[in-house]
């Protein structure tokens, strides 16, 4: 009911702008007003808009507690008597009775009997509160509204206060955006802290043991878990560095090739390829690795290591029989190719962006198109080129479902590319995922994952600005 209010708060306040740009033209007929008579309409569009509307969130927020305060303090003494996650459960079964949903039918008598009739309490309490909201909203916006009619005059600042507004919803825009990051770090060392009081934090950083589950019982084996997360940041730097040297490569030259050697034509063709290319989910290229990629590898390598099977390299041929579908090879590839979109159209957008002036001078020097490429365009455009890379690392850390699907979730300290491995992101997902007890240091170790992927994402951060601000040019 209360969405239904909406286009009735949006059609008062198109009207408050009609009247008050119409008031404002009569008030000030025949003086200099400060502001236009749309800034008028403006300023009242605002005043009628925004408080109506800040009611309404706050009684969405607090509808939900205080409707559970009300069904609970006129509950029947057998509901009052459950277990408190009985007595939740019975509550939230009653909203879905009353909101129309058909009764569940796990409850025994006497509660299958209550639940129609608390059902129907629960109806009348939202009808009430959601009510209250509405009658609530409109009298905010009947205020809002007498009070700008009361201000309007030729002196009233309209443009002055319509321009504060909107530098005050930008600035709470700009705090949102700094809040979230504030609470997703304090939330990352909170629980890391108390991650950290019971695993040493040396033992997770350089431990080469990575085996979070816990036992039940204190006699079973791995009852104490091992924690050490070196297997998991070996993993992933492997299958990034394999990424990237798919990527930077391929899209750095094909980025170049396409700003200042191919066509109108072909350009104009293939560069929307590559942009719809980078819209691709990632379960796609997932299944494309397990099912086409890893069995490929997996033939490929068979097929040499029976080559030196009964020679000088049979021990080298033997291993190549074994290897599997899924290894880091086979992420890291498929992880590349998914990331040569995204450094082929930032760093094409960047070259593209040098001055042309800086080509013609090139040129007018002699110079070669290669070596005005090499010796010109790729230093003018070095800060933007490493922001590319940069966000293509960003990606290959933070990459999940093609790790999960081609690399598998072995935590194994390797170095090897035809070994299977997992990364950090991978685990923090398998540690999630399900019913956790966040008391247990093995679902807590997900946040010292998180907090220690987000100081070396910092850290890459700093390196990155650092080499830009040292080979930075500035260009007229």
């Amino acid at each position: 009911m209360t969405w239904l209010f909406l286009p009735i708060l949006l059609a008062a306040a198109v009207g408050a702008w009609f009247a008050a740009r119409a008031l404002a033209r009569r008030r000030s007929a025949g003086e200099r007003a400060h502001s236009r008579p749309n800034q008028h309409g403006a300023y009242a569009l605002i005043w009628t808009a925004v408080p109506a509307l800040v009611v309404l969130f706050a009684a969405s927020i607090f509808s939900g507690p205080v409707q559970h305060q009300l069904m609970a303090s006129g509950a029947p003494e057998a509901v009052q008597q459950l277990e408190p996650f009985r007595r939740q459960a019975f509550y939230s079964d009653a909203n879905a009775v009353g909101a129309g949903r058909p009764a569940v039918q796990i409850w025994a008598a006497p509660y299958a009997e209550l639940l129609p009739s608390e059902g129907r309490r629960a109806a009348r309490i939202d009808m009430m509160l959601s009510l209250g909201g509405i009658v609530a909203a409109a009298l905010a916006a009947v205020l809002g509204a007498l009070f700008v009619f009361s201000q309007i005059r030729p002196g009233l600042r309209a443009r002055n206060r319509v321009e504060g507004w909107i530098v005050g919803v930008l600035f709470f825009c700009s705090a949102v955006a700094v809040l979230t990051t504030v609470g997703i770090i304090a939330s990352l060392v909170y629980d890391s802290t108390r991650f950290f009081s019971s695993v040493p934090i040396t033992e997770f950083l350089f431990g080469t043991q990575w085996s979070p589950q816990t036992a039940i019982r204190a006699d079973q084996v791995g009852s104490s878990g091992a924690f050490g997360a070196l297997p998991l940041f070996a993993g992933t730097f492997l299958i990034m560095i394999i990424a990237m040297t798919v990527a930077a490569p391929i899209g750095l030259f094909s980025a170049i090739y396409l700003s200042e050697y191919a066509g109108p034509t072909f350009r104009a063709t293939v560069k929307p390829i590559l942009e719809i290319l980078a819209g691709v989910p990632t379960v796609v290229y997932g299944f494309f690795a397990a099912l086409t990629v890893g069995p490929a590898m997996r033939v490929f390598f068979n097929t040499i290591g029976s080559w030196f099977v009964g020679g000088p390299l049979d021990g080298l041929g033997q291993y190549l029989m074994l290897v599997q579908n899924q290894m880091a090879l086979v992420a890291g590839g498929v992880m590349g190719i998914m990331l040569i979109p995204f450094v082929s159209s930032l760093s094409d957008d960047i070259i593209n962006a040098v001055p042309q002036s800086l080509r013609d001078g090139s040129y007018a020097m002699g110079a070669t198109k290669s070596e005005t490429v090499t010796r010109v365009l790729l230093p003018a455009a070095l800060p933007g080129v490493a922001g590319a890379m940069l966000l293509a690392v960003s990606r290959a850390i933070g990459e999940t479902m093609i790790v999960t699907m081609a690399a598998g979730l072995a935590a194994r300290l390797t170095l090897n590319p035809l070994e299977t491995v997992t990364t950090v992101t991978v685990q923090i997902v398998t540690l999630l995922t399900g019913d956790q007890e966040f008391n247990s240091p093995k679902t807590l170790s997900a946040f010292g994952l998180g907090l220690t992927l987000f100081l070396v994402t910092l850290l890459l951060n700093i390196v990155a600005q650092r080499i830009v601000q040292t080979y930075r040019q500035q260009y007229d």
